[in-house]
């Protein structure tokens, strides 16, 4: 038996699990594993689950495609999204752009922003926020880029990024969002937990941030 980790032959017995199947142990990476699993989940790899978490299926929707639980696909959902980390480098002298969008948790007067910082030239997202549109909350998106010497910083008229950016790289003007601005609407295309009409909509927060991040990061 191969090890299912690291593919090596080098594998022993390593007794049985509470139904009687035999499980392994491989010496080199010492995982232990066993032969078979009953459960469908098991087969079901993280690529799948984020290709479908972008192409605007729910919970109920990806847990009947692969013919799962929904508890399952949030348990996977959350265990991908805390393996995900900004993929790529923060360069210094770039031009973002950042904005927020609105959507609410339980129900409609819940409001919660998820604000975040777009590159427009390579379509990259750095940092991303969600919960209330407070300082706070927006400065986890500015701190980074005025940390990585930012050319230019372009938002909209909200007052509080002239708190939260110096002025001398800070852009106010009538169409500088104009890409994190179409972005927004992929991104409520995208994912249907987004959509202005529709059934489908998030509970917790921790739900959310991890479907952004997969989104955006996956």
């Amino acid at each position: 038996m191969d090890c299912k980790k690291c593919t090596s032959q080098r594998t022993v017995k390593n007794g049985k699990n509470g139904l009687g199947v035999q499980r392994y142990l491989c010496k080199d990476c010492r995982c232990s594993f066993q032969g078979d699993y009953q459960y469908i989940s098991c087969g079901v790899s993280d690529r799948t689950v984020i290709m479908l978490v972008k192409e605007s299926c729910g919970i109920r929707s990806i847990g009947r495609i692969l013919n799962i639980s929904p508890s399952t696909v949030i348990r996977r959902i959350r265990k991908i999204a805390g393996k995900l980390e900004r993929p790529y480098p923060i360069l210094k002298g770039k031009v973002y752009e950042v904005d927020e969008l609105f959507t609410y948790l339980k129900y409609k007067d819940n409001r919660i922003c998820i604000a975040y910082s777009y590159e427009p030239k390579t379509g990259q997202v750095l940092d991303i926020s969600v919960g209330r549109r407070t300082k706070t909350n927006l400065r986890k998106v500015t701190d980074t880029l005025v940390l990585s010497d930012a050319k230019t910083i372009y938002t909209d008229g909200l007052d509080i990024y002239q708190k939260l950016i110096p002025e001398s790289i800070h852009k106010i003007h009538r169409r500088c969002t104009n890409h994190i601005e179409r972005q927004n609407l992929t991104l409520r295309t995208h994912l249907k937990r987004l959509n202005r009409r529709t059934i489908c909509y998030s509970k917790s927060i921790t739900m959310l941030s991890a479907v952004m991040k997969i989104y955006f990061w996956g």
